[in-house]
This record gives C-alpha cells, structure tokens and sequence, in this order.
C-alpha cells in the first residue's frame, strides 16, 4: 500500500500513513495523540498485537486483513462521544454495501457477514491538551478467512473475497471517505442522525437475545434496535429497558 496514492485517491483531507509493521495502529496514535495538530490514518500492512474490545485480540495478517486505525479530534469531553462506535459501524456497514458487500450490525461494534463476523470496531479516547478529545478509532477487516485462522479463534469468522481482490489503496481511500463523511455529521449532529440508518442494518433485530457480562446473563429479552444515544433497545418480559454500550457480549438465545 502506498500513503499518498490513498491520499490522493482520498477526498477526505486526512494525513495517511503506512507502516509494513507494527503492533496496534491505535496504541501508536494514542501515543501521538498529545502532540497530533490534525486527523491521521494509519494503516498497517501486518500488526502483531491488534486489539479488540475488552481486551480481546484482532488476528491480522497483510494478505488477509485490513487493519487501520484513524485519530479524529472532537470538541467536548468524553459524553460527546457517545455512540461513536455505532456511527462508525454504519460509516462502515454503508460503504461496504456500496462496495457490493452486504453486512449487518452487531451491537455495539461488530460488522456481521451472513452471520459472522467481518469485521471489529475499537474506540479509545485521550485528552487534549489544548482542550477536546481525540478519538483513536480502530477497524479490522477480514478479507480472506483462512481455515487455519478460524482454528485458531476457535468459532466461525467471516471473509470478504471480492474486497481482497480489489486494488487494496483503492479499499482503503473509499472507506476512508466514508469515516470522514461521517465523523463531521457526528460532530455536528451527535448520534441521533445515525440511530434509524444503524436500526436499517441491525442484525438481530426482533431476536431474542441475552446479555451477558464475563459470562454471566444480565438481561434477556428481544432486541428492538438502538435509541438516538446508542443504547441497545430490549423487549423484555417486565416491559422495554435501556442498555449501556461497555464490556457487554450479545449473544443470541437458545
């Protein structure tokens, strides 16, 4: 991959960066944020030590992923942000539809293909010093899901063939536009404008699901989609509750 090809290709305005290497593009931009003047996308061609959410880890290779992770700053503390990573994940969903893949949407930050996952969300935020936030949001993609990686994640994963075959700057530039697109209405708008397109492309809506924390079952009920803030909709049996994005897995129920 070549940085200022995607640059150009690009009508986003954002810095790229390419590295052969690296261990996670979002613990780099973390690192920088605190001296970053403006939007930066790092791709890495092979990451060793990706991330997912709760401390989960991303299985990246360069012939099989794509993994990149964009710093975007926002004005306001860390309430602004609320349901960034479901904005990013229909940024996302929407392009990869667009570019003939269709997906649905895992609450809060999983791209699903027929089921399983094509791709992760992670979202991590510091402090600006000169006020603000940045936003270090991170994506992995799966293009090729080869037998030996589902083995070793240990359940079903999804690939996208038709992506890996397209020119890889070519991907990456497109989806870089869509992130851009929608990072700038989420800074004027917040979540709400997103929440109808999110519920559009919600995997499971209707679904009876359970919510579980560190294995444990907190809640069950049918999952009816997400409010204007981000928090997942569920039907249960005493009537309709809220829950908060966090260290929470959907999984649906027997």
């Amino acid at each position: 991959m070549n940085a200022a090809n995607i640059a150009s290709l690009s009508h986003a305005g954002v810095a790229v960066e390419v590295v052969p290497q690296t261990g996670s593009t979002n613990a780099d931009l973390l690192a920088r944020a605190p001296q970053l003047l403006e939007p930066v996308l790092l791709v890495a061609e092979h990451q060793t030590a990706g991330r997912g959410r709760a401390g989960r880890s991303w299985l990246s290779s360069s012939e099989n992923s794509l993994t990149f992770s964009l710093a975007w700053k926002f004005d306001g503390g860390p309430q602004a942000l609320s349901g960034l990573p479901l904005a990013v994940g229909v940024a996302l969903g929407e392009a990869l539809g667009r570019l003939g893949v269709q997906v649905q949407l895992k609450w809060p930050n999983d791209v699903l293909k027929d089921g399983d996952k094509l791709a992760g969300i992670l979202v991590e935020t510091q402090s600006a010093p000169a006020g603000g936030i940045w936003a270090v949001i991170g994506i992995g993609l799966n293009l090729v899901m080869p037998d030996e990686v589902e083995a070793q994640l240990g359940r079903s994963a999804a690939g996208a063939p038709w992506l890996a075959r397209m020119e890889r700057d070519v991907l990456v530039a497109t989806l870089l536009d869509a992130l851009a697109d929608a990072l700038r209405l989420f800074a004027r708008q917040g979540f709400a404008v997103f929440s109808a397109r999110w519920n559009l492309l919600h995997a499971w809506q209707g679904r009876s699901v359970v919510i579980l924390d560190n294995g444990q079952v907190l809640q069950e009920g049918l999952a009816a989609g997400v409010d204007d803030t981000g928090r997942l909709l569920l039907d249960t049996a005493h009537g309709r509750t809220t829950v908060l994005a966090g260290d929470v897995s959907l999984r649906l129920g027997e």
